[in-house]
């Protein structure tokens, strides 16, 4: 059995936001309905990305999972749409669109889909309300950033919002987003090629350094990219931890290295020999096979590249497909 962790899906279309919260700076469709895509632009006009179908249709999603044998995915949005820059209460009702779709496309599909929340995370009192929200209607956690509008994920402010996610068994996916440094590495694609993977670990090492996973020990998370640059800098992390504690340990937790399995990754690292050296890290039990789709940076091969692999025991490739993330998902 094969279940995604880790894919992507957006309503096919949605209200003027500019026009509905009374200012601009939110992403909407131009669709060209005949050639089966559509261009994000921001509101002043500028280009985000063109997708396809794939990235609205369920149908066109369903298609593609048929032909790479994948079982179910696990749908979250489009982080460019997590909005968390706009004034709290307007991403409330925005996520509230977005979860009620996700949440219909999971009734609708239930042997196919999975669906996770997203949340007006720049207010914790009105991400609470709708994380509730998200339990009631079904979702089996929530999507949020590596960062909240350049906040750390140890900052204080969040111990309310991890306090009711562990109470109500609720999975965290922390995928990266406006990635630090981004307006100095535009060329070459940097963001995504160095800034996410580092989006990624400075959400790990956020969480170990501010004593989150110690404060909140049930908490279930998961982060994306095969945990980005963490995996292959934990020497240097540790290192820091030990050679300078008055600079790095300011919570007195434990070394580093301890806090894996705490927590979950995707498997994306689109190498044999990464993959291998996060199996030896994190053992299957903590690997998800994810793919990033329908994105061209994730994996389109849909874990082909793990099937494959000779030395990665049909144990371990069960718990990689499907067992690990029903765990992270509670089921």
């Amino acid at each position: 059995m094969k279940i995604d962790c880790h894919a992507h899906i957006m309503p096919e279309d949605w209200p003027n936001l500019q026009k509905k919260y009374g200012y601009g700076g939110f992403i909407y469709l131009n669709h060209d309905r005949e050639r089966k895509t559509a261009r994000m632009m921001r509101d002043d006009g500028k280009f985000f990305r063109e997708v396809s179908e794939n990235c609205w249709d369920p149908k066109a999603i369903i298609k593609d999972m048929d032909k790479h044998r994948v079982d179910m995915m696990v749908l979250s949005t489009i982080p460019v749409l997590f909005n968390y820059w706009a004034q709290g209460v307007d991403t409330h009702d925005w996520s509230v669109f977005l979860n009620d779709h996700i949440a219909n496309l999971q009734n609708t599909h239930p042997n196919r889909f999975i669906g996770l929340g997203t949340l007006p995370m720049q207010d914790v009192k009105l991400a609470i309300k709708e994380l509730e929200r998200c339990k009631n209607i079904g979702l089996p956690g929530v999507q949020i950033g590596t960062n909240i509008l350049n906040m750390n994920l140890d900052d204080p402010i969040l111990f309310p919002f991890y306090e009711a996610a562990e109470k109500m068994s609720m999975s965290l996916f922390i995928h990266p987003w406006q990635m630090m440094g981004e307006d100095v590495i535009e060329k070459f694609w940097l963001p995504w090629l160095v800034g996410m993977p580092a989006e990624t670990s400075r959400a790990i090492c956020s969480m170990i350094f501010g004593g989150v996973f110690d404060k909140f020990p049930g908490l279930r998370v998961m982060f994306a990219h095969a945990g980005g640059s963490f995996p292959f800098t934990i020497g240097r992390i540790s290192h820091g931890w030990e050679v300078r504690p008055d600079l790095v340990n300011l919570n007195e937790v434990r070394k580093p290295a301890d806090y894996i399995g705490k927590f979950w990754v995707d498997g994306i690292t689109h190498d044999d020999k990464a993959f291998g050296y996060l199996l030896d890290m994190f053992g299957s039990e903590k690997i998800c096979y994810g793919t990033d789709y329908p994105f061209p940076l994730g994996d389109l091969g849909h874990g082909k590249f793990i099937e494959d692999m000779q030395n990665v025991s049909q144990k371990q490739k069960d718990q990689i497909f499907s067992e690990s993330v029903l765990k992270f998902l509670g089921r």
